[in-house]
C-alpha cells in the first residue's frame, strides 16, 4: 500500500463537494430576498410575516438559479478537494520510491496500534536496512545508489499485503507495518523480503538486514506503545547489523522470548538473552562497509 492513494472512506473531494452545494442554497435565497427588498421599497411596506414567498412571477427561475449555482459550486469544491486529497498523499509519501515517508509510517502505525488494541489482535514492525550503501555510492555512483533504494522499495512493494503499509523511514532504511500479524507470520515476511533483495539486484549486489518486532494478541496493555514497538524492532535491527547483517532478528515483545540456536555451520555472535535468529546466510557479507 503506498501513500500517494490513502484508504479514506471519506475523502476531503467528497467533503468539499457536499459544502460547495449547500452553499449553493445561499443564491436563490439572495435573490428571493433582493427581489422581496425591492418590491418594500416600491410600496413603502416594512416586513411582514410570509414576506418569504416567491416573489417571481415563474418560480422556475429560482429552480434555474438554484440547480446552476449548485453544480458550480459542487463542482468546484470536488477541484478544490481532490487538490488537497493530493497535496496531504504527497506531504506523507517518499518521493524517490512511492512509499510512505515517516511522517505517514508514524500516523498508521498511531491508528493500527489503536485498532489492534480495541480487538486484541496481532500487530508487527519489520525495520530494513540496506547492506553497503556507501560502497554502492563509491563503486558505481549515486545514481546507482538511488537505484539500489528503489529497488529495495519494490522488493518490499512486491511482498505486501493490501492491508500493509510500506514506508522508507530515511536514507537507506526502510519499515513495513503489518496489521494482524504474529511473530511468526512477521518472521516469514521478513524472510522472504530478505531473499528477495540479492535476486532482484545482480549487477548491484544488494543483501539487508532486517529486525522484527511483534505484538502478541495477548500482550496488549496501555504500557506496549508506538515508541515501544518502534524501539524493539530498531535494537532488533542493530542486532541483525552488529551479527555480520544480511539476516533476521526478531523480538515478540513477549518475556521471555525464546532464542533460537544458530545452525553449527554459522560462525556468528549469539544475541544477548530476548532475541532469536530468523533463517542467517553464510553469504561472506561481513567485509562490507555501512
Amino acid at each position: 500500500m503506498s501513500c500517494l492513494l490513502p484508504a479514506l472512506p471519506f475523502r476531503r473531494r467528497h467533503v468539499y463537494a457536499w459544502a460547495g452545494g449547500l452553499l449553493s442554497a445561499g443564491a436563490p435565497i439572495g435573490l428571493l430576498m433582493l427581489r422581496r427588498a425591492r418590491q418594500w421599497r416600491r410600496a413603502g411596506l416594512a416586513p411582514r410575516r410570509g414576506a418569504f414567498r416567491p416573489a417571481a412571477s415563474d418560480p422556475r427561475d429560482y429552480v434555474y438559479v438554484g440547480l446552476s449555482t449548485a453544480i458550480a459550486f459542487t463542482a468546484f469544491g470536488y477541484v478544490l478537494g481532490r487538490q488537497a486529497d493530493r497535496l496531504a498523499a504527497l506531504s506523507e509519501t517518499d518521493p524517490l520510491t512511492g512509499l510512505c515517508n515517516a511522517r505517514g509510517l508514524f500516523d498508521r502505525l498511531e491508528a493500527e496500534l489503536a485498532r489492534a488494541r480495541r480487538y486484541r489482535e496481532p500487530l508487527a514492525l519489520v525495520l530494513v536496512d540496506l547492506d553497503g550503501l556507501k560502497r554502492i555510492n563509491d563503486e558505481f555512483g549515486h545514481r546507482a545508489g538511488d537505484e539500489a533504494i528503489r529497488c529495495l522499495a519494490d522488493v518490499i512493494r512486491s511482498e505486501l499485503r493490501s492491508t500493509d503499509i510500506g514506508a522508507r523511514w530515511g536514507g537507506d532504511e526502510f519499515a513495513v507495518l503489518a496489521p494482524s500479524t504474529a511473530r511468526d507470520a512477521a518472521l516469514a515476511l521478513a524472510e522472504r523480503i530478505r531473499a528477495s533483495i540479492p535476486r532482484r539486484s545482480e549487477r548491484l549486489r544488494l543483501s539487508g538486514s532486517l529486525g522484527v518486532a511483534a505484538i502478541e494478541a495477548d500482550v496488549h496493555d496501555e504500557a506496549v506503545d508506538s515508541a515501544t514497538l518502534m524501539r524493539a524492532a530498531d535494537a532488533a535491527l542493530y542486532e541483525a547489523k552488529r551479527s555480520g547483517r544480511n539476516r533476521v532478528v526478531v523480538s515478540s515483545l513477549r518475556e521471555p522470548p525464546a532464542a533460537a540456536p544458530a545452525p553449527a555451520t554459522v560462525r556468528a555472535q549469539l544475541p544477548p538473552e530476548g532475541w532469536s535468529h530468523g533463517r542467517i546466510s553464510t553469504d561472506p557479507v561481513s567485509d562490507r562497509s555501512e
